[in-house]
């Protein structure tokens, strides 16, 4: 099982009780969700990918822990809903690692890493929905995709491989991870790993809606949390910080860590993580 990152920051973080009731909004690898079990920490774990839940549900089915843990395959912009029926609230704190699992981004085919390139451009973290990255690049129009990777992925260059986009797909359909690598390399004039992650990272952005996600399940929780419980947040990019950080100063909460907490290994992904750790007195009556 892969060790998550920044696992005993967070861990720490949440301040595990016996017998407490944990949320695990983001399951992915099982990391966290086993070490609170160990804790002796309740622990409800939810995950948007079905595939991902599958996989844990095999790992844990003879795990000592097994009795402390259960697993949900559903959507975190619903966490109060998830909680509320599976009776599972108030709880002591719940945790957010915003990140893609290691196993989602090399085994699962759905092209989320840009050196994939034979796989198919779909980038849908949930298989559900019906939308995917090759539907938007092949049908919206330039000032939509612009718009996509200016807003998503602050890349510099939005408007000029926006424009590629569009020439490239009258000719040929975009469908594969290649081919939109191959028109930034020819819009940038270079190889620029950077480029690529800022695109890719706006297309999975948009394909799964994931800001706007990130606000209702942050808005949720304040209405399942005890009096003083703890919100973890691990995120991996600007955009998602400063929603975290927005949402502490509207509902006027705690920053218990000081300084944001900083991952300074592992891949490069891994290194762009932030943990802020929260506290929540009265969340009943917090301003959503």
């Amino acid at each position: 099982m892969h060790t998550p990152v920044l696992l005993k920051e967070a861990i720490d973080g949440l301040n595990i009780k016996k017998e407490g009731l944990y949320i695990d909004a983001t399951v992915g690898e099982g990391g966290h969700l086993i070490e609170i079990a160990k804790k002796g920490g309740k622990v409800l774990g939810i995950d948007l990918d079905e595939e991902q839940i599958s996989n844990i549900k095999y790992q844990i089915s003879k795990s000592e822990f097994l009795k402390n843990i259960k697993l949900v395959s559903g959507n975190f912009a619903d966490i109060e809903t998830i909680a509320r029926k599976n009776k599972f609230y108030p709880v002591a704190g719940v945790l957010f690692d915003l990140g893609l699992s290691l196993e989602q981004i090399q085994k699962s085919g759905r092209g989320f890493s840009y050196r994939k390139l034979e796989e198919s451009l779909d980038m849908r973290i949930d298989t559900r929905i019906t939308t995917t990255a090759a539907d938007l690049v092949n049908s919206l129009n330039q000032n939509q995709i612009y718009e996509i990777l200016a807003r998503y992925g602050e890349e510099i260059n939005s408007l000029a491989i926006s424009r590629a986009i569009i020439r490239a797909r009258s000719l040929k359909k975009i469908n594969t991870v290649g081919h939109l690598i191959e028109i930034i390399d020819r819009t940038t004039g270079k190889k620029d790993s950077r480029t690529y992650a800022r695109v890719f990272q706006a297309l999975r952005i948009a394909v799964n809606d994931e800001l706007e996600k990130l606000k209702k399940g942050l808005a949720g929780t304040l209405r399942i949390l005890k009096d003083q419980g703890r919100i973890v947040v691990i995120s991996f990019h600007s955009l998602e910080d400063r929603i975290v950080k927005q949402f502490i100063k509207k509902n006027k909460l705690k920053q218990l860590n000081k300084k944001v907490i900083n991952s300074r290994h592992g891949l490069e992904f891994a290194r762009s993580a932030k943990l802020r750790i929260i506290n929540v007195p009265h969340p009943q009556g917090v301003t959503q």
